[in-house]
Protein backbone atom coordinates (compact mmCIF):
# COMPACT_ATOMS: atom_id res chain seq x y z
CA UNK A 1 0.00 0.00 0.00
CA UNK A 2 1.14 3.11 -0.44
CA UNK A 3 1.73 5.62 2.13
CA UNK A 4 3.97 8.76 2.17
CA UNK A 5 8.12 9.40 1.98
CA UNK A 6 7.69 11.58 5.20
CA UNK A 7 6.43 8.91 7.10
CA UNK A 8 9.83 6.73 6.36
CA UNK A 9 11.84 9.65 7.88
CA UNK A 10 12.90 8.34 10.97
CA UNK A 11 10.89 9.43 14.04
CA UNK A 12 13.42 8.69 16.96
CA UNK A 13 16.35 11.51 15.20
CA UNK A 14 12.89 13.99 14.98
CA UNK A 15 12.20 13.06 18.80
CA UNK A 16 15.92 14.05 20.28
CA UNK A 17 15.29 17.68 18.53
CA UNK A 18 11.43 17.76 20.30
CA UNK A 19 12.96 17.38 23.22
CA UNK A 20 14.95 20.22 23.68
CA UNK A 21 13.93 22.66 25.99
CA UNK A 22 12.43 25.81 24.41
CA UNK A 23 12.57 28.33 26.75
CA UNK A 24 9.92 30.56 27.49
CA UNK A 25 8.76 31.27 24.00
CA UNK A 26 5.75 29.45 22.80
CA UNK A 27 4.62 27.80 19.74
CA UNK A 28 1.54 28.81 18.17
CA UNK A 29 0.37 27.04 15.13
CA UNK A 30 -2.63 28.59 13.67
CA UNK A 31 -5.00 26.56 12.12
CA UNK A 32 -7.89 27.91 9.28
CA UNK A 33 -10.68 26.70 6.46
CA UNK A 34 -9.52 27.08 2.79
CA UNK A 35 -11.24 28.17 0.19
CA UNK A 36 -12.67 24.71 -0.65
CA UNK A 37 -14.43 24.72 2.28
CA UNK A 38 -12.73 21.64 3.45
CA UNK A 39 -9.57 21.63 3.12
CA UNK A 40 -7.63 23.05 6.71
CA UNK A 41 -4.15 24.80 6.31
CA UNK A 42 -1.86 25.98 9.03
CA UNK A 43 1.25 28.30 9.99
CA UNK A 44 3.08 28.35 13.18
CA UNK A 45 4.53 31.64 15.22
CA UNK A 46 6.67 32.41 18.06
CA UNK A 47 5.01 34.28 21.37
CA UNK A 48 7.02 35.29 24.20
CA UNK A 49 5.08 33.88 26.74
CA UNK A 50 1.80 30.99 26.94
CA UNK A 51 -1.58 32.79 26.03
CA UNK A 52 -4.05 32.31 28.70
CA UNK A 53 -6.70 33.52 26.96
CA UNK A 54 -8.02 33.67 23.00
CA UNK A 55 -7.48 37.70 23.48
CA UNK A 56 -4.09 37.44 24.18
CA UNK A 57 -3.62 35.46 21.17
CA UNK A 58 -2.67 38.54 18.32
CA UNK A 59 -4.13 38.70 14.65
CA UNK A 60 -2.35 37.65 11.76
CA UNK A 61 -2.21 37.32 7.64
CA UNK A 62 -1.54 35.11 5.16
CA UNK A 63 -1.39 35.03 1.27
CA UNK A 64 -4.81 34.32 0.16
CA UNK A 65 -3.92 33.61 -3.55
CA UNK A 66 -2.36 30.04 -2.06
CA UNK A 67 -5.35 29.25 -0.41
CA UNK A 68 -8.19 29.86 -2.85
CA UNK A 69 -9.30 32.88 -1.52
CA UNK A 70 -8.07 35.72 -2.96
CA UNK A 71 -6.48 37.09 -6.27
CA UNK A 72 -2.54 37.89 -6.01
CA UNK A 73 -2.88 41.18 -6.95
CA UNK A 74 -4.86 41.79 -3.56
CA UNK A 75 -3.55 38.46 -1.03
CA UNK A 76 -3.62 39.76 2.17
CA UNK A 77 -6.17 37.84 4.50
CA UNK A 78 -6.45 37.90 7.90
CA UNK A 79 -6.56 35.13 10.60
CA UNK A 80 -8.91 36.28 13.67
CA UNK A 81 -7.99 33.90 16.59
CA UNK A 82 -11.46 32.33 18.06
CA UNK A 83 -10.88 28.89 19.89
CA UNK A 84 -7.66 27.61 21.59
CA UNK A 85 -6.39 24.19 22.22
CA UNK A 86 -3.80 22.52 23.13
CA UNK A 87 -1.13 21.28 20.85
CA UNK A 88 -0.67 17.26 20.94
CA UNK A 89 2.54 17.08 18.86
CA UNK A 90 4.56 19.68 20.56
CA UNK A 91 2.78 19.25 23.78
CA UNK A 92 2.38 21.86 26.13
CA UNK A 93 2.79 25.04 26.73
CA UNK A 94 2.50 25.02 22.82
CA UNK A 95 -1.43 25.84 21.15
CA UNK A 96 -3.12 24.99 18.87
CA UNK A 97 -5.95 28.04 17.63
CA UNK A 98 -8.42 27.42 15.27
CA UNK A 99 -9.24 31.19 12.79
CA UNK A 100 -11.99 33.04 11.34
CA UNK A 101 -10.65 34.54 7.73
CA UNK A 102 -11.26 38.21 6.76
CA UNK A 103 -10.42 39.45 3.36
CA UNK A 104 -8.64 42.68 2.77
CA UNK A 105 -11.37 44.46 3.54
CA UNK A 106 -12.37 43.11 6.90
CA UNK A 107 -15.05 41.34 5.46
CA UNK A 108 -15.56 37.49 6.21
CA UNK A 109 -14.33 35.07 3.22
CA UNK A 110 -16.83 32.92 1.48
CA UNK A 111 -15.96 29.87 3.61
CA UNK A 112 -15.26 31.91 6.55
CA UNK A 113 -19.69 30.31 7.58
CA UNK A 114 -18.65 30.65 11.42
CA UNK A 115 -19.07 34.18 12.21
CA UNK A 116 -22.68 34.27 10.67
CA UNK A 117 -23.43 30.83 12.65
CA UNK A 118 -21.77 32.62 15.96
CA UNK A 119 -24.51 35.28 15.58
CA UNK A 120 -27.37 33.02 15.02
CA UNK A 121 -26.07 30.83 18.08
CA UNK A 122 -26.08 34.46 19.88
CA UNK A 123 -30.02 34.86 19.17
CA UNK A 124 -30.98 31.60 20.87
CA UNK A 125 -28.05 31.16 23.98
CA UNK A 126 -31.60 30.89 26.17
CA UNK A 127 -32.33 28.02 25.02
CA UNK A 128 -29.19 26.21 25.55
CA UNK A 129 -28.72 24.25 22.25
CA UNK A 130 -26.64 21.14 22.54
CA UNK A 131 -25.03 19.29 19.23
CA UNK A 132 -23.64 16.08 18.92
CA UNK A 133 -21.40 15.08 15.96
CA UNK A 134 -20.55 11.74 14.52
CA UNK A 135 -17.65 12.08 12.09
CA UNK A 136 -17.19 9.51 9.66
CA UNK A 137 -13.98 9.03 7.51
CA UNK A 138 -12.16 6.57 5.78
CA UNK A 139 -8.38 6.01 6.11
CA UNK A 140 -6.61 5.50 2.15
CA UNK A 141 -3.27 5.09 1.31
CA UNK A 142 -1.35 8.19 -0.77
CA UNK A 143 -2.34 6.28 -4.02
CA UNK A 144 -6.06 7.17 -2.90
CA UNK A 145 -6.73 3.09 -2.37
CA UNK A 146 -8.35 2.35 1.10
CA UNK A 147 -6.31 1.63 3.87
CA UNK A 148 -5.67 -2.67 3.84
CA UNK A 149 -7.85 -3.71 1.05
CA UNK A 150 -6.20 -5.93 -1.34
CA UNK A 151 -4.26 -3.74 -4.32
CA UNK A 152 -6.57 -5.58 -6.71
CA UNK A 153 -9.80 -6.23 -5.41
CA UNK A 154 -12.40 -5.78 -2.55
CA UNK A 155 -12.26 -7.50 1.05
CA UNK A 156 -14.81 -9.63 1.63
CA UNK A 157 -18.39 -7.84 1.97
CA UNK A 158 -19.73 -6.10 4.87
CA UNK A 159 -20.72 -7.60 7.86
CA UNK A 160 -18.53 -8.20 10.29
CA UNK A 161 -16.41 -4.76 9.88
CA UNK A 162 -18.74 -2.67 12.42
CA UNK A 163 -17.36 -2.64 15.38
CA UNK A 164 -15.26 -5.49 14.44
CA UNK A 165 -12.28 -6.65 16.59
CA UNK A 166 -9.27 -8.76 14.90
CA UNK A 167 -6.54 -8.08 11.96
CA UNK A 168 -9.35 -9.25 9.32
CA UNK A 169 -12.03 -6.93 10.45
CA UNK A 170 -10.13 -3.51 12.41
CA UNK A 171 -8.05 -1.74 9.90
CA UNK A 172 -6.27 0.68 11.03
CA UNK A 173 -6.61 1.42 14.59
CA UNK A 174 -3.35 2.84 15.72
CA UNK A 175 -4.59 5.50 14.02
CA UNK A 176 -7.81 5.67 15.44
CA UNK A 177 -6.10 5.43 18.95
CA UNK A 178 -3.67 8.07 18.20
CA UNK A 179 -6.70 10.43 17.13
CA UNK A 180 -8.36 9.43 20.46
CA UNK A 181 -6.02 10.40 22.43
CA UNK A 182 -4.45 13.52 21.24
CA UNK A 183 -7.95 15.27 20.59
CA UNK A 184 -8.54 14.62 24.55
CA UNK A 185 -5.03 16.14 25.48
CA UNK A 186 -5.94 18.70 23.34
CA UNK A 187 -8.89 19.77 24.75
CA UNK A 188 -11.54 18.83 22.01
CA UNK A 189 -14.93 17.31 23.52
CA UNK A 190 -14.26 13.74 21.37
CA UNK A 191 -16.76 11.07 23.20
CA UNK A 192 -16.54 8.20 21.48
CA UNK A 193 -14.96 6.16 18.78
CA UNK A 194 -16.00 2.67 16.05
CA UNK A 195 -15.29 0.86 13.54
CA UNK A 196 -17.68 1.52 10.77
CA UNK A 197 -19.93 -0.39 8.21
CA UNK A 198 -17.18 -0.53 5.34
CA UNK A 199 -13.41 -1.48 6.33
CA UNK A 200 -10.98 1.26 6.67
CA UNK A 201 -13.71 3.27 7.75
CA UNK A 202 -14.42 4.67 11.15
CA UNK A 203 -16.09 7.15 12.81
CA UNK A 204 -15.45 9.40 16.11
CA UNK A 205 -18.25 11.63 17.91
CA UNK A 206 -17.70 15.11 19.06
CA UNK A 207 -20.14 16.41 21.75
CA UNK A 208 -22.31 17.54 23.60
CA UNK A 209 -20.92 20.84 22.26
CA UNK A 210 -23.05 23.94 23.06
CA UNK A 211 -23.46 26.67 20.35
CA UNK A 212 -20.79 27.99 18.43
CA UNK A 213 -18.54 25.45 20.20
CA UNK A 214 -19.34 22.34 18.10
CA UNK A 215 -17.98 23.61 14.96
CA UNK A 216 -14.92 24.45 16.86
CA UNK A 217 -14.17 21.47 18.04
CA UNK A 218 -15.05 19.04 15.44
CA UNK A 219 -13.10 20.71 13.06
CA UNK A 220 -10.10 20.84 15.54
CA UNK A 221 -10.27 17.27 15.53
CA UNK A 222 -10.54 17.17 11.75
CA UNK A 223 -7.16 18.90 12.06
CA UNK A 224 -5.85 16.71 14.40
CA UNK A 225 -6.70 13.86 12.50
CA UNK A 226 -5.14 15.20 9.28
CA UNK A 227 -1.76 15.91 11.26
CA UNK A 228 -2.12 11.71 13.07
CA UNK A 229 -2.23 10.52 9.50
CA UNK A 230 0.16 12.84 8.24
CA UNK A 231 2.60 11.11 10.84
CA UNK A 232 1.41 7.61 10.16
CA UNK A 233 1.36 8.47 5.77
CA UNK A 234 -1.75 7.82 5.70
CA UNK A 235 -4.80 9.80 4.20
CA UNK A 236 -7.69 10.74 6.25
CA UNK A 237 -10.72 11.13 3.82
CA UNK A 238 -14.13 12.87 4.39
CA UNK A 239 -15.84 11.61 1.14
CA UNK A 240 -19.04 11.08 1.42
CA UNK A 241 -19.03 8.01 -1.15
CA UNK A 242 -15.31 7.42 -1.39
CA UNK A 243 -15.94 3.62 -2.81
CA UNK A 244 -18.75 3.25 -5.47
CA UNK A 245 -21.17 0.07 -5.19
CA UNK A 246 -22.18 -1.96 -2.36
CA UNK A 247 -19.96 -0.32 0.48
CA UNK A 248 -21.85 2.37 2.79
CA UNK A 249 -21.04 6.39 2.51
CA UNK A 250 -19.74 8.54 5.45
CA UNK A 251 -21.92 10.94 6.93
CA UNK A 252 -21.48 13.30 9.92
CA UNK A 253 -25.01 12.60 11.69
CA UNK A 254 -25.75 15.48 14.23
CA UNK A 255 -28.10 15.20 17.20
CA UNK A 256 -29.77 17.97 18.39
CA UNK A 257 -31.43 18.80 21.45
CA UNK A 258 -32.58 22.39 23.77
CA UNK A 259 -33.14 22.60 27.12
CA UNK A 260 -36.78 22.14 26.62
CA UNK A 261 -35.99 18.86 24.87
CA UNK A 262 -34.41 17.68 27.44
CA UNK A 263 -37.05 18.02 30.12
CA UNK A 264 -40.19 16.59 31.04
CA UNK A 265 -42.65 16.33 28.01
CA UNK A 266 -39.48 17.30 25.20
CA UNK A 267 -40.66 15.30 22.62
CA UNK A 268 -43.81 17.73 21.84
CA UNK A 269 -40.76 19.99 21.22
CA UNK A 270 -38.67 17.49 19.30
CA UNK A 271 -42.23 17.08 17.41
CA UNK A 272 -42.38 20.09 16.37
CA UNK A 273 -38.83 20.75 15.09
CA UNK A 274 -39.03 17.95 13.19
CA UNK A 275 -42.42 18.87 11.30
CA UNK A 276 -40.93 22.24 10.93
CA UNK A 277 -37.26 20.47 9.19
CA UNK A 278 -39.90 18.65 6.58
CA UNK A 279 -41.04 21.69 5.29
CA UNK A 280 -37.56 23.09 4.67
CA UNK A 281 -35.75 20.04 3.16
CA UNK A 282 -34.23 21.68 0.02
CA UNK A 283 -32.80 24.29 2.16
CA UNK A 284 -31.26 21.89 4.44
CA UNK A 285 -29.31 19.37 1.80
CA UNK A 286 -27.99 22.56 0.28
CA UNK A 287 -26.27 23.50 3.77
CA UNK A 288 -25.27 20.10 4.59
CA UNK A 289 -22.33 19.30 1.96
CA UNK A 290 -19.92 21.87 0.36
CA UNK A 291 -21.16 21.48 -3.24
CA UNK A 292 -24.51 22.05 -2.41
CA UNK A 293 -26.08 18.62 -2.19
CA UNK A 294 -23.80 17.57 -5.22
CA UNK A 295 -21.98 15.47 -2.51
CA UNK A 296 -24.77 14.08 -0.67
CA UNK A 297 -26.28 12.88 -3.48
CA UNK A 298 -23.93 10.05 -4.33
CA UNK A 299 -24.59 8.63 -0.84
CA UNK A 300 -27.97 9.64 0.14
CA UNK A 301 -29.96 6.56 -1.89
CA UNK A 302 -32.39 5.35 0.10
CA UNK A 303 -29.78 2.25 0.46
CA UNK A 304 -26.68 1.74 2.81
CA UNK A 305 -28.40 3.11 5.54
CA UNK A 306 -29.44 6.24 4.61
CA UNK A 307 -32.94 7.82 3.51
CA UNK A 308 -33.56 9.71 -0.22
CA UNK A 309 -32.24 13.08 -0.89
CA UNK A 310 -35.59 13.97 -2.60
CA UNK A 311 -37.54 12.95 0.49
CA UNK A 312 -37.72 14.03 3.72
CA UNK A 313 -38.97 11.27 6.35
CA UNK A 314 -38.64 10.86 10.23
CA UNK A 315 -38.97 7.68 12.70
CA UNK A 316 -38.46 5.75 15.54
CA UNK A 317 -34.91 4.04 15.51
CA UNK A 318 -35.44 4.37 11.72
CA UNK A 319 -31.87 4.35 10.16
CA UNK A 320 -33.31 4.65 6.98
CA UNK A 321 -34.81 8.48 7.56
CA UNK A 322 -33.63 11.69 7.51
CA UNK A 323 -34.55 12.46 11.06
CA UNK A 324 -33.83 9.57 13.69
CA UNK A 325 -36.00 9.60 17.11
CA UNK A 326 -33.72 7.03 19.58
CA UNK A 327 -35.74 5.01 20.92
CA UNK A 328 -35.23 6.04 24.43
CA UNK A 329 -36.93 9.50 23.52
CA UNK A 330 -39.48 8.08 22.61
CA UNK A 331 -39.77 5.87 25.60
CA UNK A 332 -39.24 8.56 28.10
CA UNK A 333 -40.83 11.44 25.96
CA UNK A 334 -37.95 14.02 26.17
CA UNK A 335 -33.95 14.02 24.84
CA UNK A 336 -32.85 14.65 21.53
CA UNK A 337 -33.07 13.81 17.85
CA UNK A 338 -30.35 12.86 15.21
CA UNK A 339 -30.43 14.18 11.59
CA UNK A 340 -28.80 11.86 9.54
CA UNK A 341 -28.59 13.88 6.36
CA UNK A 342 -25.36 15.95 7.01
CA UNK A 343 -22.55 14.51 4.85
CA UNK A 344 -18.82 13.83 6.19
CA UNK A 345 -17.13 16.76 4.30
CA UNK A 346 -20.10 19.07 5.62
CA UNK A 347 -19.06 22.55 7.21
CA UNK A 348 -20.17 21.91 10.97
CA UNK A 349 -20.67 25.53 10.85
CA UNK A 350 -23.30 25.81 8.21
CA UNK A 351 -24.83 22.32 9.21
CA UNK A 352 -25.99 23.72 13.18
CA UNK A 353 -26.64 27.01 12.03
CA UNK A 354 -29.03 25.62 9.30
CA UNK A 355 -30.74 23.54 12.54
CA UNK A 356 -31.23 26.92 14.55
CA UNK A 357 -32.82 28.63 11.95
CA UNK A 358 -35.40 26.21 11.04
CA UNK A 359 -35.86 25.00 14.46
CA UNK A 360 -35.56 27.74 16.61
CA UNK A 361 -36.51 30.58 14.84
CA UNK A 362 -38.56 29.11 12.85
CA UNK A 363 -37.54 30.44 9.60
CA UNK A 364 -39.40 28.91 6.06
CA UNK A 365 -38.42 28.97 2.67
CA UNK A 366 -35.16 28.32 0.54
CA UNK A 367 -32.96 31.15 1.85
CA UNK A 368 -31.78 32.04 4.82
CA UNK A 369 -33.09 35.16 6.95
CA UNK A 370 -30.74 38.04 7.08
CA UNK A 371 -30.66 39.21 10.81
Amino acid sequence: MATSSSAELSKAVKQQYMDLPQGDKVQIMYVWIDGTGEGLRCKTRTLDSEPKCIEELPEWNFDGSSTYQSEGSNSDMYLIPSAMFRDPFRKDPNKLVLCEVLKYNRKPAETNLRLTCNKVMDMVENQVPWFGMEQEYTILGTDGHPFGWPNNGFPGPQGPYYCGVGSDKAYGRDIVEAHYRACLYAGVMICGTNAEVMPAQWEFQVGPCEGISMGDHLWAARFILHRVCEDFGVVASFDPKPIPGNWNGAGCHTNFSTKEMREEGGLKAIEESIERLGKRHSYHIRAYDPKGGLDNARRLTGHHETSNIHEFSAGVANRGASIRIPRTVGQEKKGYFEDRRPSANCDPYAVTEAIIRTCLLSEEGDEPVNY
